[in-house]
C-alpha cells in the first residue's frame, strides 16, 4: 500500500470525493424542485381594476410573481425586450380574453412558469389567456440552452488551461515572472477559444446565429477570467487551488447561472450567488447580446471584468510575496556591493 499509494495521493482522493459530493449536492439542490419566486412581470390593465389586480397578483401564496404596473402595451413589450420583465399581462377592457407576452429566448423556464401562474389566476376569474412569444430562441436553440453550454465550455476550458500551464511547468513554484508569463499565455488562448466557440454556435450548428464578433469578445473575457482565477488560486494553494476553481466555476457557478432555471425558480442560496459568478454573468451576456440587442448586460460585463482583474492581482501579489519570503536578504545583499565595508560603529 505504501509503495502504491502515497499520503499525498490519499489526500487528493479525499479532495476529489468532496468535490464529487459537492457537485451532486449543488446540482440536485438547485434543480430538484424548481418553484417560481418573484418572477418579474409587467401588467397593463384598465385603471378601474389595475390597483386591485396588482395587489392580488403580488399577494399570491408563495410570492410567485413580482408585478409592476405599466401604462400601455408598448411599454410592457419594451420591458420584456430590455430584460426588465419575464412576462407582461395585457388585460383587455372589453371581452374576457387577456394576453400574456413572453420572450422565451431569455429562458423558456421562466416564461413557462409565469404562464402557468397567470393562467391559474385567470381561471379563478373565469377569464381566458392567450400566450404570445415575442422573442423565441433560434431554430437550433430550441430550449434556449446553447448560451449556457457555450459559457460552460468556455469557463471549463479557461481553468483547465491554467492547470495545464501549471502542470507543464512541472508544478514549479509560481514566481512573479512565471505568473506573468502564464497570465500572458492565457490571452491568446482565450481569444482562440472565443473564436472557436463563436464558430461552433454560429456557422457550424446555427444555435446562436449573428453577433459573431460580439461572441468572440465575450468568450475571450469569460475564458481569460476563468484562466486568471485558475492561475491565482493555484498560485495560492497549489493542487488545492484547482479544486477551489472547480468549486467556484462548476459546482456553484453552473447550477446557479440561470442557464437551466433562472434565479426566480431557484432556491434562495443559488438565486443569490448566480449572477455574481462568471458562469451566470457570462450566460446573461451571451443571451442578451444574441437575442436582445445587448440590453441589460453592463452589470454582467463588470462582474466578468472584476473576476479577471482579481485573478491577475491575486496571482501577481501571491507570487511577489512568495519571492520576497524566499529571498528576504536578496535586496540587501545586492545593495551592499563588493566594495562595501561593515559599519564600524
Amino acid at each position: 500500500m505504501r509503495d502504491a499509494i502515497t499520503t499525498r495521493a490519499v489526500l487528493i482522493m479525499v479532495g476529489v470525493l468532496l468535490l464529487q459530493l459537492g457537485f451532486a449536492l449543488s446540482y440536485m439542490g438547485a434543480f430538484h424542485s424548481p418553484k417560481p419566486h418573484r418572477i418579474p412581470i409587467a401588467v397593463v390593465a384598465p385603471q378601474a381594476v389595475e390597483a386591485d389586480l396588482v395587489a392580488r397578483l403580488n399577494a399570491l401564496p408563495g410570492d410567485p410573481l413580482h408585478v409592476t404596473s405599466v401604462p400601455d402595451r408598448a411599454r410592457a413589450r419594451a420591458r420584456l425586450l430590455e430584460r426588465k420583465s419575464d412576462a407582461a399581462l395585457i388585460v383587455e377592457a372589453t371581452g374576457r380574453t387577456d394576453t400574456l407576452l413572453v420572450a422565451s429566448a431569455g429562458g423558456p423556464s421562466a416564461a413557462d412558469a409565469a404562464a402557468k401562474v397567470v393562467q391559474a389566476v385567470e381561471r379563478t376569474q373565469n377569464r381566458a389567456l392567450v400566450v404570445r412569444d415575442i422573442r423565441s430562441p433560434a431554430a437550433g436553440d430550441s430550449r434556449g440552452l446553447s448560451s449556457f453550454y457555450l459559457v460552460l465550455s468556455w469557463t471549463i476550458g479557461g481553468y483547465l488551461a491554467a492547470s495545464a500551464l501549471n502542470m507543464a511547468a512541472g508544478s514549479k513554484r509560481p514566481t512573479l515572472r512565471r505568473s506573468l508569463v502564464r497570465l500572458a499565455a492565457m490571452v491568446p488562448y482565450a481569444f482562440v477559444s472565443g473564436i472557436g466557440g463563436a464558430i461552433i454556435v454560429g456557422p457550424v450548428l446555427h444555435c446562436l446565429p449573428g453577433a459573431f464578433w460580439e461572441l468572440v469578445g465575450i468568450g475571450t473575457l469569460v475564458v481569460f477570467a476563468s484562466g486568471a482565477v485558475g492561475v491565482a488560486l493555484q498560485s495560492l494553494a497549489g493542487t488545492i487551488g484547482l479544486g477551489l476553481t472547480i468549486l467556484i466555476f462548476t459546482i456553484l457557478g453552473n447550477p446557479s447561472s440561470g442557464g437551466v432555471y433562472p434565479a426566480s425558480l431557484l432556491p434562495p442560496f443559488w438565486a443569490a450567488i448566480g449572477q455574481a459568478l462568471p458562469p451566470g454573468a457570462g450566460t446573461t451576456v451571451v443571451r442578451n447580446t444574441v437575442y436582445f440587442d445587448g440590453n441589460n448586460t453592463t452589470g454582467a460585463l463588470w462582474i466578468l471584468g472584476a473576476w479577471a482583474f482579481a485573478g491577475i492581482v491575486v496571482a501577481l501579489l501571491s507570487a511577489a510575496l512568495r519571492d520576497r519570503r524566499a529571498h528576504p536578504h536578496a535586496k540587501a545583499a545586492a545593495g551592499a556591493g563588493p566594495g562595501s565595508q561593515p559599519d564600524a560603529g
